[in-house]
């Protein structure tokens, strides 16, 4: 069971995903959670460094599509200024929001990837749907008061993932 918690790979953020080497995978879209993950929680306006890294996605032709549990309001919020995509009340860990997504754009599990700061929502979803996922840390220290649990049993999870995949480590990218 605990496979299900299992990321295909950790690397620091999102941001160092680099999208030379999504387009040589194969990647087509990054679905992807929204807070702490693509912005901070209390930070709804991006960074430059997002919209940089916005920008190299772009010019390899890879989609960024935000995969939230949020309702709508919430998320068009952040991503209209930022020209993202999104699907809302994804009801992660199940793996709804990101069938949807894979439908809607016409892909193969095979050409996106997942990217989230909590196994016991995105990187859970991630394998209830079959695609590889990318655990990244928090970009801020805090979350949400309904997060704040889930971290708290994260830390067990993530406890029992190192004791049987000790290679399970942080990595600077996605082929290290």
């Amino acid at each position: 069971m605990i496979e299900k918690f299992k990321p295909t790979w950790m690397v620091p953020a999102i941001y160092d995903l680099k999208p030379a080497q999504l387009n040589a995978m194969g990647i087509k879209a990054v679905l992807t959670d929204l807070d702490n993950t693509v912005i901070p929680w209390n930070n709804p306006d991006g960074t430059p460094q997002l919209r940089a890294w916005l920008a190299t996605l772009a010019q390899f032709n890879i989609r960024l599509v935000v995969i939230s549990n949020n309702k709508r309001s919430r998320i068009q919020r952040v991503v209209q200024n930022l020209g993202l995509d999104f699907i809302s009340r994804a009801m992660k860990p199940l793996p709804h929001g990101i069938r949807r997504a894979i439908r809607k754009y016409h892909l193969k599990n095979d050409q996106v990837i997942m990217v989230g700061d909590q196994l016991m929502t995105d990187i859970w979803a991630s394998n209830n749907a079959h695609v590889n996922s990318v655990l990244v840390k928090p970009l801020v220290g805090s979350d949400a008061w309904i997060t704040q649990v889930n971290r708290q049993i994260e830390k067990r999870v993530m406890n029992k993932l190192h004791q049987k995949y000790p290679d399970l480590k942080w990595q600077e990218d996605v082929k290290s």
